[in-house]
């Protein structure tokens, strides 16, 4: 198979998702999902990715020769430079360990670890909605707020690797992510209704035309131009795409983003600037891990 085959690791506080892609990105067997069990010991969450790996190669019927690497897209923050995760509160026994170095050791093939907000703007970058385009921002909307800059199809991972690393920014009285998140989603709505709902649950009633549901959304529209606004600014990029779980409810916060977001932009990019959703889907995470070993 001359090692045209690429392997990607979605490794999140919830699940593990595992694929193989070729080098054109046409997606390889059937993906494996596991859950995480992010209490358990790093050993034992180490052993949940290995297994994951073997699992794609043994349906494919393939061994590590065959493998050009593996890309692991965990939740972050990690050091792309050393493969180490860092204090992720996501995963709370795996803080510092090398995880790039242990896989690695285990496959001997090459392995690359990025953060998971970048692996999908990555990814759609080389085979999705930026495909073509030399500057890309892009968000993952979900637990809580990625966000991920590609030049010239690299990431761009900043002095320390943290780049994009914006959840913990300053906002009204705590930080973005109080407000850009599931929980925050949440927040809205109570502080709305009165009433306890995941941001699933608010979903669903905005799909019945609930209407303090729908209010929600809108504002949640209101606040995510905010992070866009700050970030278009700085980075002009040539798109902007939107991805992670959040997104299914695009339709419902999408008129409140866009005409908040316009007034909070230069002028140039207020008129150019086009923001598009992921095209990947739940395959998105391990693809663009995939593609760090490009």
């Amino acid at each position: 198979m001359n090692k045209k085959i690429l392997i990607g690791v979605d490794l999140g506080g919830t699940k593990i998702m595992t694929g193989a892609i070729s080098t054109r990105g046409k997606i390889l067997g059937t993906p494996v999902k596991t859950l995480t069990e992010s209490y358990l010991d790093k050993e034992l969450i180490l052993r949940k990715i290995t297994c994951s790996v073997e699992k794609v190669m043994d349906e494919l019927n393939i061994s590590a020769n065959d493998v050009k690497g593996i890309g692991i897209g965990s939740t972050g923050p990690v050091d792309p430079k050393t493969g180490t995760i860092l204090e992720c509160p996501q995963l709370p026994t795996m803080h510092f360990f090398p995880l790039r170095d242990a896989v690695q050791k285990h496959f001997g093939v090459p392995v690359f670890l990025n953060n998971d907000a970048n692996c999908l703007i990555f990814g759609e970058t080389v085979f999705g909605a930026g495909k073509g385009r030399k500057s890309v921002l892009g968000f993952t909307l979900g637990t809580g707020i990625g966000c991920a800059l590609v030049f010239n199809k690299r990431i761009w991972d900043g002095a320390t690797g943290t780049a994009g690393e914006i959840w913990t920014s300053p906002y009204r009285a705590g930080i973005i992510e109080d407000f850009i998140s599931g929980a925050g989603v949440s927040k809205i709505y109570q502080s709305i209704s009165g009433k306890d709902k995941s941001s699933l649950e608010i979903f669903q009633l905005a799909e019945q035309g609930d209407k303090e549901a729908l209010q929600t959304w809108k504002e949640f529209g209101m606040h995510l131009a905010v992070p866009l606004s700050w970030s278009i600014n700085i980075v002009d990029p040539e798109v902007v795409i939107l991805g992670g779980s959040i997104v299914a409810a695009y339709k419902y916060f999408q008129e409140a983003m866009e005409s908040n977001l316009r007034k909070k932009l230069c002028p140039v990019p207020a008129e150019k600037t086009k923001v598009v959703l992921a095209q990947l889907g739940d395959n998105a995470g391990f693809i663009g891990a995939a593609c760090l070993v490009l």
